[in-house]
C-alpha cells in the first residue's frame, strides 16, 4: 500500500521518528519514494529502531527536542507529529516532557507545516476517550477523562494537541488531520514500556509469571503496526481533517491475551494477578466506520499472525 503514495510526497518529516510507530512510518515513507527527516531527542525512541535507515540516501536524522524550535535544511510537504512518550512507564516517568510534547511540540510542528505549506498529521490516541462510557468509541464521543489523574499527563496532552491542531486549521487554514490510534503492537516495542503485549511476551519468554492487572476482564483492541501505518498514510493522503479512529475493532480481555501469549510462546509461565492501575480503562474498542467509509481502510493482519511476528522479533532481540 505504501507504494501507492510514491508520487504524493517528496519530503516527509516524522517527529518521534525513532519511536515504535514513528520508525515504521519512516521506513514506509522511504519505501514509498519520499525523502524522510526523522526528528527525535531519544528520550524514549531508540537508535536501533532507525539504524537500518541511516545509510539510506533519502533519510536524515535531526536530533532535537520538538518542544523547542528546530531547524531543517529543506521544507517538507508532509509533517507527521508523533513525538511523545506513549507508554505508561514513559509518561509517568516524564510527565512534564509529555505535556510539553503535546503542547509546545505540537505548536512547533504546526508552525513548520504552516511555513512550508505542508500537510500536517497529529498522532492522537484512544486515551482521549479516557475510561469510556460509550462502547465502542466513535469520533463523536467526547470522552471520560480524569484531568488530574496519573494518566492525565498523556490524555490531556493529546486532547490539547487536538484542540491546538483544530484551532490552527481554523485560524490559519493549515492543512491538518488528526488520527486517534488504538493499542498498536508489533516489532520494536520495548519489553519494559508497561504495555500489555510487550510485557506479556517478555515475561513468557523468560518463563516468568505474566502479571495481569485486576481480574483481567478489561479489554483492549490490538492493531498490528503495519495496519496502523497504512491507516495513518491513508488519512494523510485523503485530505480529511478528522479526527479518525485507526484501530482494530476486535476486542480481547487482558486475561485471554495473557493466556494466548503463553500458548504462542510455548511458555510454562503462570498468570499472576496484580493491582490494577488508577484510571485504567475498563474497555477499549474503536468504531472504525469513518475510516472504512472515507479512507477505505481497515486492519487486515489477524491477531495471531501479528502476535507471532511480534514474539519472533522479541526472541531475536532478547539481549537488546
Amino acid at each position: 500500500m505504501a507504494t501507492s503514495f510514491a508520487s504524493r510526497w517528496e519530503h516527509a518529516v516524522v517527529t518521534g521518528g525513532a519511536g515504535f510507530v514513528g520508525s515504521h512510518l519512516c521506513a514506509a515513507l522511504l519505501d514509498a519514494g519520499a525523502a524522510v527527516t526523522c526528528v527525535d531527542d531519544f528520550s524514549t525512541g531508540r537508535r536501533s529502531n532507525i539504524s537500518p535507515l541511516l545509510d539510506h540516501p533519502d533519510f536524515t536524522l535531526v536530533e532535537a527536542n520538538v518542544s523547542e524550535p528546530f531547524q531543517l535544511d529543506r521544507p517538507p510537504d508532509l509533517v507527521l507529529h508523533f513525538a511523545s512518550p506513549a507508554s505508561p512507564a514513559d509518561y509517568l516517568r516524564l510527565p512534564l516532557h509529555t505535556l510539553e510534547a503535546g503542547s509546545l511540540g505540537t505548536r512547533n510542528a504546526l508552525a513548520l507545516a504552516r511555513a512550508s505549506g505542508a500537510r500536517f498529521v497529529l498522532a492522537s490516541t484512544s486515551e482521549v476517550y479516557g475510561d469510556p462510557q460509550e462502547h465502542p468509541q466513535s469520533e463523536r464521543y467526547w470522552g471520560n477523562v480524569n484531568p488530574v489523574g496519573p494518566r492525565s499527563v498523556y490524555d490531556e496532552a493529546k486532547r490539547f494537541g487536538e484542540a491546538l491542531t483544530t484551532a490552527e486549521a481554523s485560524a490559519h487554514g493549515t492543512d491538518t488531520a488528526i488520527v486517534r490510534l488504538f493499542n498498536t503492537y508489533g516489532p520494536r516495542m520495548r519489553g519494559y514500556d508497561g504495555r500489555a503485549v510487550p510485557t506479556f511476551v517478555r515475561q513468557a519468554l523468560a518463563g516468568a509469571p505474566l502479571t495481569v492487572t485486576g481480574d483481567g476482564r478489561q479489554t483492549r483492541s490490538l492493531c498490528y503496526v503495519g495496519d496502523t501505518v497504512r491507516g495513518i498514510l491513508a488519512a494523510a493522503a485523503h485530505g480529511m481533517r478528522g479526527p479518525v479512529n485507526i484501530g482494530n475493532p476486535a476486542e480481547i480481555t487482558m486475561l485471554d491475551l495473557a493466556r494466548w501469549i503463553v500458548e504462542l510462546t510455548g511458555s510454562r509461565s503462570e498468570i499472576r494477578f496484580i493491582e490494577r492501575p488508577t484510571d485504567d480503562p475498563a474497555v477499549r474498542c474503536p468504531d472504525i466506520t469513518l475510516a472504512r467509509d472515507k479512507l477505505q481502510w481497515e486492519p487486515t493482519v489477524p491477531a495471531e499472525d501479528g502476535l507471532r511476528r511480534t514474539i519472533a522479533w522479541f526472541r531475536a532481540h532478547q539481549d537488546d
